[in-house]
């Protein structure tokens, strides 16, 4: 089986996953947005920007980052490394990892997605949890969908084979937030907000495991 045909079968399986919990879940949130999150130490270190160049013609690549800089470049190495990786595909699936990550924080639960998270991110995820419960803050949230999903940066390290991709993202959400007294003290019920976020995703490229790990936010 390939790695870009199990790819698809992964995000096949991210999207029916957040479409089940978006219909029937309700949760908690405490009013404050998924915190910012640092890589993993191996992912600080500074990445090289390969001297290559996106090989002419390919619109996968041309039609989300600008032909000949370091984002395009980095992606060319990306592909030689797999030449099974789509940047399209990649982000289709990046977008329905926001949409489930997103909500599984918001309704105060990541069991289910720590698979996808770096430890740091689920640590820091979690204890924003932790004290929403803590000072009795419920929500009421409903998800309207991603209105901008976008490549914002690419690195590639040649020597480990290390894959970096920042995605840009734009949320549109109904919540309504409660203090232990159901008093509405955040949002409005009737209007809808936009959450605008950076998520840096990560994986070695060549390796079997097809899985990307969100690795930091902003």
């Amino acid at each position: 089986m390939s790695n870009a045909f199990v790819q698809l079968i992964v995000l096949a399986a991210i999207a029916i996953f957040l479409i089940v919990r978006l219909r029937n879940v309700l949760g908690t949130r405490d009013g404050y947005e998924p915190p910012a999150a640092p890589p993993e130490q191996v992912q600080q270190r500074k990445f090289d920007v390969i001297d290559g160049t996106a090989t002419p013609g390919d619109s996968d690549i041309a039609d989300h980052a600008e032909e000949g800089s370091p984002e395009a470049e980095a992606l060319t190495q990306m592909k030689k490394a797999e030449p099974s990786f789509e940047v399209g595909p990649f982000l289709s699936g990046a977008k329905g990892a926001y949409e489930m990550i997103l909500m599984a924080f918001e309704h105060g639960d990541i069991s289910q997605v720590r698979p996808f998270l770096a430890p740091p991110v689920a640590e820091a995820f979690q204890s924003v949890i932790d004290d929403r419960k803590a000072k009795g803050l419920t929500t009421e949230a409903q998800y309207l969908g991603t209105r901008e999903t976008a490549l914002a940066g690419a690195a590639f390290d040649r020597t480990t084979g290390l894959a970096e991709i920042t995605v840009r993202f734009v949320g549109e959400l109904m919540l309504t937030v409660r203090d232990a007294n159901g008093e509405i003290v955040e949002g409005d019920p009737k209007t809808s907000l936009k959450q605008r976020d950076s998520w840096t995703f990560s994986r070695r490229m060549g390796q079997s495991d097809p899985n990307w790990q969100l690795v930091a936010t902003a």
